[in-house]
Order: C-alpha cells, then structure tokens, then sequence
C-alpha cells in the first residue's frame, strides 16, 4: 500500500494550527459519534451519502472495504468486502443522482456500484505504466464525474456516454501542472474536489501549497480562488452547499472550515474554524440538512501516515452541528 505524505513536524503542525484559526473566533466544539465502522485495522477515509434514502457510505484506505449505514444505524455493516473487483482502496466516494456509488481506488481509477446489488456497473482506469493516485471525485448536475490526481495534478473526465459504455481509460481532461505551487519531493498536491450546483465550474484543492483552484466548464479556464482570512493547508475533503458555503476538512490539524464563496466561485471568505483533537485526522466530510459527517481516519494511528505510531481506537464516523 502506498503511504500517504501526511507528516509534519510538530511545530509546523502548531503553526498550521495557528493560521487556520486566524481571522476566526473561536467556536465550542458540537463533536459526537454518528456511527461506528466493524473491523480493527479500517483507516476510513472517503464517505457520501445517498440524498435520496439517507444511506451512508464509507470507504477503507487500508484494503477498499466498502461499509454501508442505514439511517439510523449506530454501526455500519460491509456493503462491498475488500478485494470486491479488485478493489485495493477506497478513497473518493460519491451517490451520483440516480443512487449509483461511485468508489476510487487510488491504484486504478474508479468504479460504479449498484445500490441494491452490489453489482459493479462500469469501471475505468489509468494507464498503469503512468505514476498516478486518483483520489476524490465529484460529479456535475449533467452527469458527468471528475476525479482529481494527487501526483500528476490533473483531473480526469468520466461522461455519462462513457458510462453508458461501461469500461474505458481514465485521460486528463484538465492539466494543472502548470499552475499548482511545485511541491516538495513526494508532497501532493490536488486533492478534494467539489462542484457547483448549476454545474459552471470545478473547486479543487491543493493540500500543500494551502491553495483553491477553479476550472471554469464552459471556457476551460484556470484560476486560483481568492482566499481571505486563512488558507486550505492540510485541506482534504471538500463539500459545497447550495448558496456557496464551503465546508473543509483539514487532516493533520484536526481541523473544519467554513468558508463562503461569492456566486460566481471566484473569492472565498473564511467564516468558522473548528479544531478538536477528538476528530482523529479528518479526511472528507459530507454536509447533510441536519449535521456534518466527518470521516475520522485515524490515520497516525497505525495508518498510512508517515510517521505512524499508537494503536487505533474504534474506528467512526463524527456528527458535527453548527459547522
């Protein structure tokens, strides 16, 4: 299993910390546990939830098990066992409009489920001779997904015609080599991504240079996102509400953000910093009517973090309310 490039050092950690926060008052922590996860070695680190049913999804970092939440439920059960297709991890996860999951694994590409059955409906992959790790994906009101790659800095494109196909191989559709700060060796640089509701234009976010950048759908235009009031260092899973607020979550600081965007995606104000250790290295999150799923991967616990000490607790999923 490749290992993420998570670590800093502890006093970068606390500077990070320090400039979350900055320009936020700070808030009390509203953190409890929605569900729990089965299995002693899980590291979550991708979730969606189903619109329609209030189905929860989770996915494992560490062997690509799919776990399943019914409303209600205080533990999730397996809905698709490691190894299903081949499946080596579980990183992005999205319930596109019709109820299909779609899961990436970031040795590969992407998959789509059947929610009844389990059934793998498509599947599409990165040329394996190209170094690549897709990580999270988001998908438009037209149908069409896009996945960011975390070492290449590029977006792939999956069209509903390519869907209907059923196979196929993951090519960039948008190249951000050229734009994202050059990282340190081995740092990566895209990876939550999130998209409006009308479908004009791409977020995605560069975890090490703190940076937020657009891709306009109907141009193909580039920009970075104007930030006021702090950054996105550490920012993993993006999550885009109707009315432009922007939730984040931040893994190594254990940390939520909530920024506002203007209308049209360009500016965004940091509104609310939320930082508690009992959040365990949030990686995604996913923002319901009534509360804010966070994925706690416990990833220095054991994990795929670098350095990596301790023995995970049980494994959950965080409720937060008033993020």
């Amino acid at each position: 299993m490749r290992k993420l490039s998570y670590a800093v050092p502890v006093a970068a950690l606390l500077a990070l910390t320090t400039a979350l926060t900055t320009g936020a008052a700070p808030a009390p922590a509203r953190v409890s546990t929605a569900f729990t996860l089965p299995g002693a070695k899980v590291y979550p680190e991708g979730i969606a939830a189903d619109a329609r049913t209030g189905t929860v999804y989770v996915g494992s970092y560490a062997d690509g098990t799919v776990y399943r939440a019914r409303p209600g439920a205080r533990s999730a059960e397996v809905f698709l066992p490691s190894g299903t297709d081949g499946r080596h991890t579980a990183n992005g996860l999205h319930v596109d409009a019709r109820g299909r999951l779609w899961v990436t694994d970031s040795t590969a590409g992407v998959a789509v489920y059947d929610p009844a059955t389990g059934t793998r409906l498509a599947h599409f992959e990165v040329d394996p001779a190209i170094p690549h790790f897709v990580n999270d994906l988001t998908i438009t009101p037209d149908g069409t997904a896009y996945l960011t790659d975390s070492v290449r800095a590029v977006i792939y494109r999956v069209t509903p015609a390519q869907l209907r196909a059923g196979s196929g191989t993951l090519t960039a559709a948008y190249d951000l080599s050229g734009q994202v700060t050059p990282p340190p060796p081995g740092k990566f640089t895209l990876n939550g991504i999130t998209s409006d509701a009308a479908g004009r234009y791409l977020l995605a976010v560069d975890m090490t240079a703190g940076e937020l950048h657009r891709v306009d759908l109907a141009t193909g235009a580039l920009s970075r996102v104007t930030l006021t009031g702090g950054d996105l260092k550490a920012a993993d899973g993006l999550d885009l509400s109707p009315g432009g607020t922007l939730r984040v979550a931040h893994n190594v600081s254990n940390t939520l953000t909530r920024w506002q965007l203007t209308p049209d995606g360009t500016r965004a104000r940091l509104l609310h910093t939320l930082t508690d250790p009992s959040l365990q290295i949030p990686t995604t999150l996913t923002h319901t009517p009534t509360r804010t799923l966070v994925v706690r991967s416990q990833f220095d616990k054991g994990g795929p973090m670098t350095p990596s000490t301790g023995t995970p607790t049980t494994f959950t999923i965080a409720a937060v309310r008033g993020l």
